[in-house]
């Protein structure tokens, strides 16, 4: 009886446990059903939709460069005279005007000259008197007309000796305080300072002062290796790129080709002459040249922004409505800059996501 009991016990426990665990699944409602991903109002306003179509296809071939100074446009200063340098103002980097003060050199030469210059002016006044008296003597009988020519040579002769003194002292800076005055002679940049203030100098030094450069154009120096050699021409159009302005594309042309491989590199050198709005552009800096090459053929293509690389494969987003978004893998024959060649999986017509596709694309996986 007790072994009944204790059996029946067992049976209204599993059967309460079970009607328990039944109830709490009954109360839990079911799944809904996945809700189709809708592009938000905010993003929507700022996508960009593009068109698939049918272009010439375009290989872009890449060089790697190095923007440099316009030499036409740059002036190094060297020193006339000797002597100590005082009041330098600028520093590498500063944009100066023509004719502004850089500094000044302290200068025995300077005053040697100024002093050759009053010598000469003290010179020309005596030979005038000289002369003049001279010529009084002969009106009275007392002086020959040898006496005349003799005073009128002296008198010439200081005006010379006057005249060369005041062009020595103007090709010196023209200063009657014994200072030569540094003045930049154009426009631009301070690209090289190669003084400072108590410095002792020469003109014998080889080492310039100061080099101004006028920033307004810059070049592009880019190698060629010698398989590409034949895919570059003089007047071809480039896209040139930097690190600094990722977003930025700088165009030019081809304005020069070396025709000579550098016998170290093995490279032949290109020049690309650049505008350089703002002076965005600094000496120095890496810049990757794109050569584009048009060849007889077409394909479709889209803009390289529509492109998602996703586990080794080119996805793109077909775009019907805001609630009708595909995915679509799509062959990828070349990149040219902003522009993609398709070999299959998109057709001409074709509306696609252009911007932002990373973002939309990372929902639709959610």
């Amino acid at each position: 009886m007790k072994r009944f009991k204790k059996n029946y016990i067992v049976v209204i426990f599993f059967i309460g446990l079970s009607w328990l665990l039944f109830s709490c699944n009954s109360d839990k409602p079911a799944d809904d059903a996945r809700v189709p991903y809708q592009v938000p109002d905010s993003l929507m306003k700022t996508l960009t939709i593009d068109t698939v179509k049918t272009s010439s296809l375009t290989n872009a071939i890449k060089f790697n460069g190095l923007i440099d100074f316009n030499p036409d446009k740059v002036v190094n200063i060297f020193p006339l005279i000797s002597g100590n340098l005082q009041n330098i103002n600028v520093m590498p980097g500063d944009f100066v005007k023509a004719g502004q003060v850089l500094g000044i050199i302290k200068s025995a030469e300077v005053a040697n000259y100024n002093a050759a210059l009053i010598s000469a002016e003290a010179t020309v006044r005596s030979t005038a008197v000289q002369l003049a008296q001279q010529k009084a003597l002969f009106k009275s009988g007392l002086a020959s007309q040898i006496d005349i020519t003799n005073a009128d040579v002296n008198y010439e002769q200081a005006m010379a000796a006057k005249v060369a003194a005041e062009k020595i002292l103007s090709i010196n800076g023209n200063n009657k305080n014994g200072e030569y005055v540094i003045k930049s002679p154009i426009d631009g940049f301070v690209v090289q300072k190669n003084v400072t203030n108590g410095m002792a100098i020469r003109t014998d030094n080889n080492t310039g002062l100061f080099t101004i450069s006028d920033l307004k154009q810059v070049w592009v120096q880019a190698n060629v290796y010698e398989q590409n050699i034949s895919k570059v021409h003089l007047g071809d159009e480039v896209e040139v790129s930097t690190i600094a302005y990722p977003d930025k594309i700088f165009k030019g042309k081809i304005d020069k080709l070396m025709n000579v491989l550098d016998p170290t590199s093995k490279v032949m050198k290109m020049r690309i002459v650049l505008n350089n709005p703002d002076y965005i552009l600094k000496p120095q800096m890496f810049a990757t040249v794109t050569v584009n090459n048009s060849e007889n053929k077409e394909a479709i293509s889209v803009s390289s922004g529509a492109l998602i690389f996703d586990h080794s494969q080119y996805y793109v987003l077909l775009y019907k409505g805001r609630k009708d978004i595909q995915i679509r893998p799509v062959d990828v024959i070349s990149i040219n800059g902003q522009t993609a060649y398709i070999k299959s999986g998109v057709l001409p017509g074709e509306r696609l996501i252009g911007s932002q596709a990373i973002l939309i694309y990372g929902s639709l996986n959610n």
